[in-house]
């Protein structure tokens, strides 16, 4: 079903809807399936080891080509993009790929998922090319602890001054920390204590059974309920009401702050029924599912001379027919036994 809506310039935008009548609204592209970390719960060196083979250049989509998708899917009403990876600032003068986004009429926000390991240095480039914020990945606080879990030997203290800098040069910042029993449970606390005296806002991600390498199982999964009632010990909170349709955290604040707290609860709490999010991993395939199994193969299309309705055809027909909703249907077993494509490879 097709719902007309008034679009920025005046004219109308046709706003597609899927089999369970979800709107298209974020496009998520990955640049690269690189990353210079080895977490454990998505890259763990066993799998990726120095012998790994990633994509070569001309596998992943140029720039020309993210950009020609990108103005597709904004003909299509989608207003906000976000640029992820593996580690996006991995990929060559990532500046210039977004400049060229922030050209396109209609396009309202462009910002970065990323473990802020190159951001210190790169944070006055990417602000002066147009980007609005940064989502930096810090699963946590402790050195010796932070360390275990990139096992790539990268301390804390590039991690903050790479936060630092992207505030200074005005970049908006959000801190997302994916918590797994065992791991870094014990630093949410810690954690929360250091973003919040720095009016930071930090999110928790409950530990997600994305791809196959991080060998998931329920029992190390902390809920958001196990979460929200640790911070409750040391913090008083209260709910903030979503921003729009189809945010994925749940909101809270600080009480007497405007600081706030979320949690993504893919796992405890599903939210597929609002879910908006398409995205087009660093080779080209469109993914309407975090936990898909296949994609759409985009690359092919936009390298065989079609034309650009024959590009936003594939597009609106793969969206039209979703029906994927994998959190709600997600059991131990089928966790176990669905094979899904990595993180490093769709983005997060």
């Amino acid at each position: 079903m097709d719902v007309r809506r008034k679009g920025k310039g005046g004219g109308y935008l046709s706003e597609m809807k899927d089999k369970f009548g979800r709107p298209l609204h974020d496009l998520r592209i990955s640049v690269t399936d690189r990353c210079n970390f080895r977490c454990r719960y998505c890259m763990p060196k066993e799998m990726f080891g120095n012998d790994f083979s990633f994509m070569k250049r001309e596998q992943l989509l140029s720039f020309e080509e993210i950009e020609r998708v990108a103005k597709i899917f904004v003909s299509l009403g989608i207003r906000k993009i976000r640029l992820t990876g593996g580690e996006p600032l991995l990929r060559k003068d990532l500046p210039v790929l977004i400049d060229k986004l922030m050209s396109i009429h209609g396009l309202e926000d462009v910002a970065l998922t990323t473990n802020a390991s190159l951001l210190e240095r790169m944070a006055p480039r990417l602000k002066e090319a147009g980007l609005h914020r940064v989502n930096v990945s810090l699963d946590a606080i402790n050195d010796d602890v932070f360390m275990t879990i990139n096992d790539a030997a990268y301390k804390t203290e590039m991690i903050l001054r790479g936060i630092d800098k992207a505030k200074e040069v005005g970049l908006g910042v959000k801190v997302n920390m994916v918590v797994k029993k065992g791991m870094n449970d014990h630093q949410v606390i810690p954690m929360a204590t250091y973003f919040k005296k720095r009016g930071i806002t930090l999110r928790f991600i409950e530990f997600m059974d994305v791809g196959t390498a991080n060998g998931w199982n329920f029992r190390q999964v902390m809920t958001k309920k196990e979460l929200y009632d640790e911070l409750f010990k040391h913090f008083a909170l209260e709910a903030v009401n979503p921003a729009y349709v189809g945010e994925v955290a749940k909101r809270y604040r600080y009480v007497g702050t405007n600081t706030e707290v979320g949690f993504i609860t893919s796992v405890s709490e599903s939210f597929c029924s609002t879910c908006t999010r398409a995205r087009v991993a660093a080779d080209g395939k469109l993914y309407t599912c975090l936990f898909a199994s296949n994609g759409l193969d985009l690359k092919s299309i936009l390298r065989s001379n079609s034309g650009d309705e024959a590009v936003r055809a594939a597009i609106v027909s793969t969206w039209q027919n979703r029906t994927d909703r994998y959190s709600d249907e997600r059991t131990e077993e089928s966790a176990k036994n669905k094979t899904k494509i990595e993180m490093s490879y769709i983005g997060g």
